[in-house]
């Protein structure tokens, strides 16, 4: 199907690409975020952001780099537009702005805010070990290797690449003050002010080489999970001025309207993990002893070209930490290979059958995996929401369009992610990888790891009088459908899967 675009606009806006479905929202009342999956329903989807980044989550990544910017000090002859879109206060940035150290070029877009408000001066998106910070600001750039400009590159599953500050309220910061100044001009929806460029690096924090990495979505609707983010260990400060001023001084209604609301608490609240971990740049500080180094990417090819083509019996057997959550090599059946042994074991026996037909796509990141059945090109969102849709109206299924989307583009999101080293691999994907393979084999090493998950969570998780939640992909049990238990599963979905000869 061929991926549908959005229509350009004047000034880039992420939180304006709503008008591709009609639909308003906002933050609290009648449209407010329990609302958003009504009609945009990646919000309700996999991937989501923003997350509390616990501790638990972390990973060392050594293959991190201090992020590199390019042309971030602007001339003060350079004119940039602020504005005001009625959900958050946002700057316009030039297009010779752009991110160097990742894989792709990332052409930066536009800066906007999420903060709290006078009474309650915690407002950020993400959270660090459930600590909010008084507001945060993003950065965002489009990958511009691939695609034209951000309209194009929203919806694409490498499209963006989001820079995360937190602030907190501490010392005045001159470098906001740059543009604070000029904020009683953008009051009401649709105002927007010219303001003398600066250097945007400096309203950055002082170190680039510590910081959070994940992978995620647009915090706003339509909440596609296409953002590459990476949030920066270190908060920056602005006074208290400077933040009642954030806070007090915007509103999101129009001049003309009679009843004016005030803009502020314009903040997401975190999303579940979903299986994901978060790479972190630096190994010392408060938090992080222990913290585990991520597994190689070569590795992890192994594991999922072991799933695909290699011995099942025996990663049933003395492999299975391998598919495990990190940190939880304990709880494999048998007796613990040497891990360099493991990896050199690994046979390619001739594929007795291949993946079933699906949506996946190949992964551009890994062409031997690619070859076994997993596709290369980008996931474009759009058209798999139409596809799905297209296909719940045939059975008359339309309600079923938010989990449904979660279930075709999870296993691949999972995927790609856990070769990139950013999660762990769920049960959900290692079953779709087993469908392909022969049935006796499958099902052995399911009900095997079925069993490893389960004592995970069981040794885990206090009991409780309903017994442990299992999260499917890290969503609640709630968004699986409802199946009768059967004796010694705490939750249908660590059931063990129907196999068909």
């Amino acid at each position: 199907m061929r991926c549908l675009s959005f229509t350009p606009i004047a000034v880039l806006q992420l939180t304006l690409f709503s008008v591709t479905h009609g639909a308003k929202w906002t933050y609290s009342g009648p449209q407010g975020e329990p609302h958003w999956t009504e009609h945009y329903p990646y919000c309700g989807g996999a991937f989501q952001s923003p997350i509390d980044i616990k501790s638990e989550l972390l990973r060392f990544d050594p293959t991190l780099h201090p992020i590199e910017l390019q042309n971030y000090n602007l001339s003060p002859n350079e004119q940039l537009t602020l504005g005001n879109n009625g959900h958050s206060l946002q700057i316009s940035l030039p297009s010779k702005m752009h991110i160097s150290s990742l894989l792709h070029r990332y052409t930066a877009a536009q800066i906007h805010f999420h903060w709290g408000s006078s009474s309650r001066p915690a407002g950020s998106e993400h959270t660090v070990n459930s600590k909010q910070y008084a507001a945060e600001m993003h950065v965002v750039h489009y990958n511009s290797d691939k695609y034209p400009n951000i309209s194009l590159a929203v919806d694409k599953s490498d499209g963006l690449a989001v820079l995360g500050v937190l602030i907190e309220v501490g010392e005045f910061n001159p470098a906001f003050d740059q543009f604070l100044k000029f904020i009683s001009g953008v009051k009401y929806i649709g105002q927007k002010v010219q303001v003398p460029g600066f250097n945007i690096r400096t309203l950055l924090p002082v170190r680039l080489d510590e910081y959070y990495r994940y992978d995620g979505s647009l915090t706003t609707p339509p909440c596609y999970p296409s953002v590459l983010w990476t949030v920066f260990r270190n908060p920056v400060a602005i006074s208290q001025k400077q933040f009642l001023s954030l806070a007090t001084s915007l509103s999101s209604s129009y001049a003309q309207d009679s009843a004016l609301m005030p803009l502020h608490s314009n903040y997401r609240k975190p999303q579940l993990p979903d299986s994901r971990v978060v790479l972190v740049s630096f190994k010392e500080g408060k938090g992080l002893h222990g913290t585990l180094t991520v597994t190689s990417p070569l590795t992890r090819k192994r594991v999922i070209q072991q799933l695909l083509v290699g011995d099942l019996a025996d990663l049933a057997d003395e492999g299975l930490y391998q598919l495990l959550p990190s940190g939880s090599q304990k709880l494999h059946a048998g007796k613990r290979k040497d891990h360099k042994n493991w990896q050199s074991e690994i046979v390619a026996k001739p594929k007795q059958q291949s993946l079933n037909p699906s949506p996946w796509k190949k992964n551009q990141t890994n062409r031997d995996v690619g070859k076994l059945g997993l596709a290369e090109d980008t996931l474009c969102y759009v058209s798999v929401e139409q596809r799905v849709f297209h296909q719940l109206r045939q059975s008359h299924a339309e309600n079923q369009l938010v989990q449904n989307l979660r279930n075709a583009v999870f296993p691949e999101l999972n995927l790609k992610s856990y070769l990139d080293c950013k999660s762990d691999l769920a049960l959900s994907t290692i079953r779709h990888i087993l469908r392909g393979r022969p049935s006796d084999e499958a099902f052995e090493l399911d009900r095997s790891l079925t069993k490893a998950l389960m004592n995970q969570k069981t040794t885990s998780t206090p009991n409780k009088q309903n017994g442990p939640m299992i999260k499917h992909g890290g969503r609640p049990s709630a968004a699986v459908p409802k199946k009768p238990l059967s004796h010694g599963y705490p939750h249908p979905w660590l059931l063990p899967m129907e196999w068909e000869d």
